[in-house]
Parts: structure tokens; C-alpha cells; sequence
């Protein structure tokens, strides 16, 4: 028991905030600092939006902005990273709000924060690596045609809501075909091409805070009539638990999961850009799980949305010179200004402004180099970039990685399998070819079994070698043998066994350290004539073969 405290114990200290982290803030402050403030003008825009495009208002994402970024900054695994809410997680979110209302999302959050959490104690931060890059893609293509679709009713200026995008988007165009209005069009289009023409010639440019100052200013003077997204009270909003109806959680479970796993997923990826962009830095995944893990566990207490990291963002910080978590703490402490001093300026904002920025976020998404690319890869990766970006718009995300994951699978185990092969002779030089040449006429032959025997390949392996016929001896070279897996094992065990019934001797050589203990385990030996058919070396299982031969025609031709 105590060494099970104390084993739990180094987890916790390994997760918790670290000196070097303190030490790291007190390097440049002031560089950090003004990186803080820097991405805070881009991160402000963005959290509106990403409040009011999750159902529960543009103050929701203001306190996920602060809250999440705060949290996580401090006991994250990057020092670069900068969290709040985002534009996959509205996704996310919107049919859990539709279904369970505003207090569903907070227990979601809560629920979320606690998986995470626990997939930091578990160690689970090194296996989101194995995620296939067109899963990655594929999602994030398909997240932002949600989006895009998302926006197209603000962007109309039509009051149209529903849970399907693609049904709500249709049935705003139409409503706006009857009564067209130009004003929320143009305010949509001068806010996303302002953000894209700053991106292209002045990327450092925080550029949205100003174009959405400038089309509400403009909207304001004219006196255009486009609704707003209602104003942000001073202070923190928080949430009414009691009013949770308690008897469905078990329903929110999975939600609550795919949640946990887009958090998880998102913040680690953008911890690998972070990382990327600058020079020495390395992040800890299990402690970037455990700060996600405890934002998600803080924001709901707020009345915030579920949070991760915002690659965007961070990749704002990074350039902007930012060296440490200090710069994420700034940028939390300036939109907390906002909210104390200004709310009532923001509830001026159209949200036709709003959709501008979401809009340019989406076109900022998508790579399309990256598309194209995979696209052109292999049939595979095409397969698996357009069949998940169609299950996350046609379903959701956990359905779509599930799906993008399974097809990944598959063409890697066809990939395997077809890596896997048995060698007859001649093999090449210097590889005992010269001594298994003449066991030809000794009727003895030699096979190598090279790559992955495993079950995507063992059925294949099998027909080869129970084919052979006109031989006494049959020599397995097991030394090149790269995975094996217990359908492997005992298809081999088989295939020994026919051979053995049909009167052929089989011998196996070079067996690794690492299967034999597989083999023991599932009796592939006890298929083997004898218990000394098992050799260290090929040439010794040659020299067994030649006088096994020899003795065989002594035995039938006594003269």
C-alpha cells in the first residue's frame, strides 16, 4: 500500500507546476508580457464569437478565455500554449445545448475535466501521436464546413436557429431570398476579408479587434438595424447547479467524452506547434492533459464552455516573442479588464461582425496544401480524409475519428500484411544460399519469413508453406520475423502440423527471445517432431537437415 501512495505521490509532483516554470517568467518579463497583451486583442474577437457560435453567449466565451487560459497556463505542459474556447468545440457543444440545455454543456465541462484528468495520471499524452494525420485533417475540414455553415444566418442577418447546420443554413438563404437585406452581407465581408488581406501582407497585425470596432462603430452611426449579441454583464456570470436535471448524466457520458477527447487532441496538437515554432522548447503531454483536465473543471464554476488549447492563438504568442506561461496569464488579466471595464460596449457588436471573424477563421483552417497533398498520397489517405470529414459533418466527431480510425486500421494492417513474406531459395549472397541451393537436391528446402506475421498476414503465410511437396525437410528461418501476435503463433503451429502429418520434418531456426515465450505458451513446439528441432543458428539446422536425409536413405536403402 505504501508503495502504491508513494508510486501515485511522484505522478502528482511530475503533473503539479514546476520551478523551472518560475523561473521561465522571470527571464523577460516585459517581452512576455507585451506578447499577452498582443494576443488578448486577437484572442477578445474570438471568444465573443466563439461564446455566441456555442449557444451560451458571447459572455460564456469571454470567462472561458480568461479562466481556461489562466488554469492551464499555470499547470499546462507548454509555455507557450494559450487556451480558450474554440471553434471545434462549438461543434461540439451546440447538440449538447440543443438536447440538455445551458446546464448540460456546464456538467459536460465538469465531466471532461475530470477524464482528462485522469488520462494525465494514466500516462495517455504519448499515444495521441498514433492518431493518422488524414483523421486529423479530415476532422478539422469538416469542423470548419460546420462553422462555415454556422455563420451563414448572422452573416444574413436572419433569425433562423436548428441543430442541423446544413438544414439551418438552407433554410436561412431562403428566408433571406424573400426579404433580401445587404447590410449584414457587407458588414460579414468587410470583417472576414479584412482579417485575411491583414493576414496576407501584415500577419502580425491584430487586425479582427479593429475591423469588428470598425463595423460596429459604422453600424452604430447608420443606424442599420442588425441584432447584436446582447451584453456581457460586469462580473463573472455563474451557473445555477441545483437546476440540473441530475437523472441524466449518465446520458451526458458520452458526450462528455468526446469532449475530453477533442480537449485532449486539440491542445496536444497545438503543443506540437508550439514546440515547432520556437527553439528548445518541449512540452509534457500528461501535464498539458492534467491543466486541460483542471480547466474544464474551473471554467463551468464560472458559467463557462469547455476549453482547449487555441492553435491559432498560439501560434500568435509564439510570434509575437512570447517565453513562458507569463505571457498566457497577461493575456487572461487583460480580457478580464475587458469584462470589468467595457461589457457594455461589446453589446454593440453585430453579430454579422461576429460571423466575419469566424468565417476568416475558417478559411485560416484549412490547409490546402496539406489537402491536396494527402489527397494525392495514397488511395488510402484519400479514403480516410473525405470519409471522415463527411462523419464529422454528417454525424459528430467522436463518430467521425472512430470511423477515420477504423479505415486508417485497416488499410495499415493491408499495408502490413502485404509487407510480410516467405523467401524460397535462392536468397541472396552471403546468406547461406550456396549450402540451401544443393539441400535442392537433397529434398530439403529453406524459407524466410520476413516482416510482420501476424493475423493479417498469417492465412497467406499457411498456404505457401503447406504447399511445398516433394521435400523431406522443411528449415523455417524465424530470425527476421518483426511482430508476432498469437494468430500468428498458431497459424504457424498449423501449418508445422500439416506438414509434420504429411511426413515432411520440419525444423525452425534463429527464433527470437521475444516469441518464444508465444510460442511455448500457444504449443507451437509440441507440433515438431522432436524438441530438438528448434535451432540457434541456420547452418546447424542445415547440418540437422542434411543427416536427417541421410539417415532417411540409409533406412530405405539398407545396401
Amino acid at each position: 500500500m505504501s508503495t502504491y501512495l508513494h508510486d501515485a505521490w511522484e505522478r502528482t509532483r511530475e503533473l503539479l507546476p514546476q520551478r523551472a516554470d518560475i523561473a521561465a517568467m522571470r527571464r523577460n518579463p516585459r517581452r512576455d508580457v507585451l506578447a499577452g497583451v498582443t494576443v488578448a486583442v486577437v484572442a477578445l474577437p474570438l471568444a465573443l464569437a466563439f461564446g455566441v457560435a456555442s449557444g451560451l453567449g458571447a459572455g460564456a466565451g469571454l470567462v472561458t478565455a480568461i479562466v481556461a487560459g489562466i488554469v492551464a497556463a499555470v499547470f499546462g505542459g507548454s509555455n507557450l500554449q494559450i487556451s480558450g474556447p474554440t471553434g471545434a468545440m462549438t461543434v461540439v457543444l451546440l447538440p449538447i445545448v440543443a438536447q440538455f440545455g445551458v446546464q448540460g454543456v456546464l456538467v459536460v465541462g465538469l465531466i471532461a475535466g475530470v477524464f482528462l484528468v485522469g488520462l494525465a495520471f494514466a500516462g495517455a499524452g504519448r499515444y495521441m501521436q498514433y492518431i493518422p494525420l488524414p483523421v486529423v485533417e479530415g476532422f478539422t475540414l469538416g469542423i470548419a464546413i460546420i462553422i462555415g455553415l454556422q455563420q451563414v444566418p448572422n452573416a444574413l442577418g436572419v433569425a433562423v436557429t436548428g441543430e442541423k447546420v446544413g438544414l439551418t443554413a438552407i433554410e436561412a438563404v431562403q428566408s433571406w431570398l424573400g426579404n433580401p437585406q445587404w447590410a449584414p452581407i457587407l458588414v460579414t465581408g468587410f470583417v472576414a476579408g479584412s482579417i485575411l488581406i491583414a493576414l496576407r501582407f501584415r500577419p502580425g497585425l491584430p487586425i479582427s479587434l479593429v475591423a469588428v470596432a470598425v463595423a460596429t462603430v459604422a453600424v452604430a452611426r447608420m443606424g442599420i438595424d442588425i441584432a447584436t449579441i446582447g451584453s456581457i454583464p460586469a462580473g463573472l456570470p455563474s451557473p445555477s447547479f441545483p437546476g440540473i436535471p441530475w437523472g441524466h448524466v449518465s446520458a451526458l457520458l458520452v458526450p462528455a467524452m468526446a469532449v475530453a477527447a477533442l480537449a485532449a487532441l486539440e491542445s496536444l496538437l497545438s503543443a506540437t506547434v508550439a514546440d515547432a515554432m520556437s527553439v528548445g522548447e518541449r512540452h509534457n503531454s500528461n501535464r498539458e492533459l492534467f491543466g486541460q483536465g483542471l480547466a474544464n473543471l474551473a471554467v463551468p464554476l464560472f458559467g463557462g464552455v469547455p476549453a482547449t488549447a487555441a492553435i491559432a492563438r498560439t501560434a500568435v504568442n509564439v510570434r509575437t516573442g512570447a517565453r513562458s506561461r507569463l505571457s498566457a496569464i497577461t493575456q487572461s488579466i487583460a480580457l478580464l479588464l475587458v469584462v470589468l471595464v467595457a461589457s457594455n460596449w461589446v453589446s454593440y457588436i453585430p453579430l454579422a461582425a461576429l460571423a466575419g471573424v469566424l468565417l476568416a477563421t475558417v478559411i485560416q483552417m484549412v490547409e490546402v496544401s496539406n489537402l491536396r497533398a494527402l489527397m494525392r498520397a495514397t488511395r488510402g489517405d484519400a479514403i480516410v480524409l473525405v470519409a471522415t470529414t463527411a462523419a464529422t459533418v454528417l454525424f459528430d466527431l467522436v463518430t467521425a475519428v472512430i470511423v477515420g480510425l477504423v479505415i486508417a486500421g485497416l488499410y495499415a494492417l493491408r499495408q502490413m500484411a502485404k509487407s510480410a513474406h516467405v523467401d524460397e531459395l535462392p536468397l541472396e549472397s552471403g546468406d547461406h544460399s550456396a549450402e540451401e541451393l544443393a539441400l535442392l537436391n537433397e529434398h530439403v528446402v529453406a524459407y524466410r519469413l520476413d516482416g510482420p506475421l501476424f493475423f493479417g498476414a498469417a492465412h497467406r503465410f499457411l498456404l505457401e508453406v503447406a504447399e511445398v511437396s516433394d521435400v523431406k525437410v522443411v528449415i523455417l528461418r524465424m530470425s527476421r520475423i518483426q511482430t508476432l501476435d498469437a494468430t500468428g503463433a498458431t497459424i504457424l503451429g498449423q501449418t508445422i502440423k500439416t506438414l509434420e502429418a504429411r511426413g515432411v520434418t520440419v525444423l525452425l531456426s534463429g527464433v527470437r527471445n521475444e516469441h518464444d515465450n508465444i510460442f511455448t505458451t500457444l504449443g507451437v513446439y509440441d507440433h515438431l517432431a522432436h524438441e530438438r528441432h528448434v535451432f540457434e543458428t541456420t547452418p546447424a539446422a542445415i547440418e540437422h537437415a542434411q543427416a536427417h536425409v541421410r539417415k532417411m536413405h540409409d533406412h530405405a536403402d539398407p545396401q
